[in-house]
């Protein structure tokens, strides 16, 4: 008997093309979507590493020195230079109290009443600032760095109040932290 071959009914042979150009494009989207998490997440860091040195007025500096051994020697140039730690803290032991493991993380602010009163004398306002940060993180490699904002980027915003004066004290600042940065880092 020879083969019977009939014609699909109309509303049936009008949707072929159109599910097919729609499966095609929800394809598309999905690949897309595949891709761009692909990349994301191949081209990214954790937050904790996110790069702090592509940032406007930070200082980054990168060392070879374990996590304990760059704050250790830290604390110890800022005392050497004639500033005080006035602040610690840091998510990390409180992290590891709870159970969760993160890398090396502490805030650091500096500071002495020397400059407290100076700046307080230009500025009220920018006593807010004050101490001023460091910030000492651990690497994904078991290294660690030191970051900072400079003091003259800290007090930028108070220079309509305090002047010349605040940003003389600022760069008197800038020197300071570099030269803890320095003795921390070698």
């Amino acid at each position: 008997m020879p083969a019977l071959s009939l014609p699909a009914p109309a509303h049936i042979s009008a949707q072929i093309p159109r599910n097919t150009a729609h499966l095609l494009r929800g394809l598309v989207v999905t690949l897309a979507v595949f891709l761009a998490v692909l990349l994301a997440i191949i081209l990214t860091r954790p937050a904790w590493a996110a790069g702090l040195d592509k940032r406007i007025g930070w200082e980054v500096h990168q060392t070879d020195k374990s996590y304990a051994a760059l704050l250790r020697d830290v604390l110890a140039a800022v005392k050497a230079e004639g500033l005080s730690v006035v602040t610690q803290a840091g998510p990390t032991r409180g992290a590891a109290a709870r159970g969760i493991t993160i890398p090396g993380n502490r805030v650091i602010g500096v500071f002495n009443n020397d400059y407290a009163l100076r700046v307080l004398a230009l500025s009220t306002a920018a006593m807010i600032e004050a101490p001023i940060r460091l910030y000492v993180t651990e690497g994904g490699d078991g290294t660690a760095s030191l970051s900072y904002k400079k003091p003259s980027h800290v007090f930028t915003p108070y220079l309509n109040e305090g002047g010349t004066q605040l940003m003389q004290i600022a760069a008197e600042l800038d020197q300071r932290f570099a030269a803890i940065a320095r003795a921390a880092r070698d």
